[in-house]
This record gives C-alpha cells, structure tokens and sequence, in this order.
C-alpha cells in the first residue's frame, strides 16, 4: 500500500470515527446498551472498561462503515462474520485479556477487508 493510500485510509477513519468518539460515554458502548438490566459478562466488562469500550465504538464504526461500501453478497458475508465474532467475544466473559485480544482480531479482520475493496484506478 502506497504512502497516499494510507494516508487517506487513515483520514476516511478519523473522520468517520470522530463524531462517534466525541460522543462516547461509558453507559452507552457502540454496539449496546450498556444500562439493560441483563448485560452478560463480556458486556459488562465492555461498558466497566473505558478502554474496552473504546475498541467497541472503533470496532462497530468500522463495521458499519464497511457494510455501506460492499455489496449485498460481501455485506452478508461480513455480518455473518460479525455474529461469529459476537460469539466468540462472549465466550471471554469478563476476563479483559480475551476480550482484548478479540478486538485486536476483529479490527485486524476488519482491515483486511477494506484493504480487500476494489477502488477506481
């Protein structure tokens, strides 16, 4: 990848993420509520965590940043990969280093997928 290229990958991110990072509060992660009453335990250490919380709002930004630029089959594929994500996170529980070391994935698998979109030449 050029110099140009990820420079402007990573200024499409920071814009893109800006106005929702501003925003974050502890009781409200990205991707759920953190004041439901039945929160599970990786949920719990999500919304406990500022940090964790932090990796949830870049996560489900650039998640949904990449559902609006695929296309319906490839945007299927990726939410399927989502849900196993979401299984695979919970399985952690409360432990920070499991859900951690998730999101550091996801986000890598994320990456990927972008670096993966076709562009105009």
């Amino acid at each position: 990848m050029s110099e140009s290229t990820a420079a402007t990958r990573a200024l499409i991110f920071a814009l893109l993420a800006a106005p929702l990072l501003a925003g974050a509060q502890t009781a409200h992660a990205a991707s759920f509520d953190c004041n439901k009453p039945d929160l599970a335990a990786d949920e719990q250490a999500i919304c406990q965590t500022p940090a964790l919380n932090d990796m949830d709002v870049k996560m489900v930004t650039t998640f949904d940043l990449l559902s609006g630029l695929l296309a319906m089959g490839a945007r299927g594929s990726l939410q399927d990969q989502q849900i196993a994500w979401l299984t695979k996170r919970g399985e952690c529980g409360a432990d920070l280093d499991c859900l951690t070391t998730a999101y550091v994935a996801r986000m890598a698998d994320l990456a990927k997928v972008y670096d993966g979109l076709q562009r105009p030449q």
